[in-house]
């Protein structure tokens, strides 16, 4: 079944097969000539899903790039707006992101950007994406191992998103888009979260079920605050040291962690924040670290590493007068935003996330 949502001007498409909408939703579009951009992966498993579907695509110019969150830069960027230069693209073009959050977030940037903003697709290709990145109309690329400092609100055309895509994923992709639907669930929806932990993570039928779930929490949260103002920052729920970790793993060929795993291991460390901040219930705590352990991959946060990762946090975008700002629980299905906590307070929560990973 097909399900239609309108974000802000923009049409989400969701559904098995959705993908097969493609060359009705183009032809409502006025545009010169059609760019698809994709990774090595894309490239070889969803790039033919899509073709075979779409006559308007059959004579799309595509560009590459290599898969990895090393690849959101600036360098990279021009790299893509030189392509664009050089095919001659002009200010009517469309562009096509097919692919994860790091395709989605470079891809939009890269359209809003070159020549004031061009018209851009995204159709995500990976839990992740479908459920969050790509929706909500936040373009970005990393400065550094700073996470997305530089980026716009461009909202995209449409997005479809097609969960058949998921069957091109290996398992640790699969769970680290699910480190986002837990979060949905723990911000806004306690039913949801009593649902989703019943799951089992090794059925991607269940896990394709809950997609729509997620993504009608992600559209009405953005509807009420869509330049994350108030209520979107609690989007950020596990983020602020979640981003932090994912920076710090970022060029660790041992230790590498994929977004949703960096963000799982931020939400221990926010749940003990949310703890002793907001008397979040220490056996709610329990129960969703319970769901977490069997599931993710949890690095230990080495004692050297505490004072860079809070390095990082002092260059959050959610800060204010330097004070480290943090969305925390209140109670499952109720988050706070705009709670402050001291660097004492983030390292204690270092400590218990060791303890409890033990």
């Amino acid at each position: 079944m097909i399900k239609k949502l309108e974000l802000n001007q923009t049409k989400i498409i969701i559904g098995e097969r959705s993908i097969n909408e493609i060359d009705k939703e183009i032809k409502k579009i006025n545009y010169s000539k059609i760019f698809i951009l994709v990774d090595e992966n894309t490239h070889q498993y969803c790039l033919p899903k899509l073709i075979i579907n779409s006559e308007l695509l059959k004579e799309a110019d595509i560009i590459e790039i290599e898969s990895g969150e090393s690849q959101k830069t600036l360098d990279t960027s021009f790299q893509l707006w030189e392509v664009l230069a050089e095919y001659k693209a002009d200010r009517n073009i469309l562009i096509i992101n097919l692919g994860g959050g790091v395709i989605s977030d470079m891809g939009g940037f890269i359209a809003s950007i070159y020549k004031r903003g061009v018209k851009f697709i995204n159709i995500p290709t990976t839990l992740l994406s479908q459920i969050d990145a790509s929706i909500g109309g936040k373009t970005g690329i990393d400065l550094g191992s700073l996470k997305n400092m530089l980026g716009t609100f461009t909202n995209p055309e449409l997005i479809i998103i097609d969960p058949d895509f998921l069957d091109t994923l290996d398992k640790r992709n699969i769970y680290s888009g699910f480190g986002e639907i837990i979060k949905h669930a723990l911000i806004y929806d306690k039913k949801y979260w009593n649902k989703i932990k019943l799951i089992d993570l090794n059925n991607i039928s269940e896990i394709k079920a809950t997609i729509l779930n997620s993504v009608n929490i992600k559209v009405e949260i953005v509807q009420k605050d869509p330049k994350e103002e108030g209520l979107r920052k609690i989007l950020n729920f596990g983020h602020t040291i979640g981003h932090s970790l994912e920076s710090i793993f970022l060029n660790s060929s041992k230790d590498f962690l994929y977004h949703g795993e960096a963000i799982v291991a931020g939400i221990i460390c926010e749940l003990y924040l949310s703890m002793i901040k907001l008397n979040f219930k220490e056996e709610e705590a329990s129960d969703i670290i319970k769901f977490i352990k069997p599931n993710f991959k949890l690095n230990k946060i080495k004692k050297s590493n505490y004072d860079l990762l809070i390095d990082f946090m002092q260059n959050d975008k959610k800060n204010t007068n330097d004070n480290i700002a943090f969305s925390l629980l209140n109670d499952i299905g109720n988050c706070s935003f705009n709670i402050f906590c001291s660097q004492d307070e983030i390292i204690q929560s270092f400590d218990y996330y060791n303890k409890i990973i033990k």
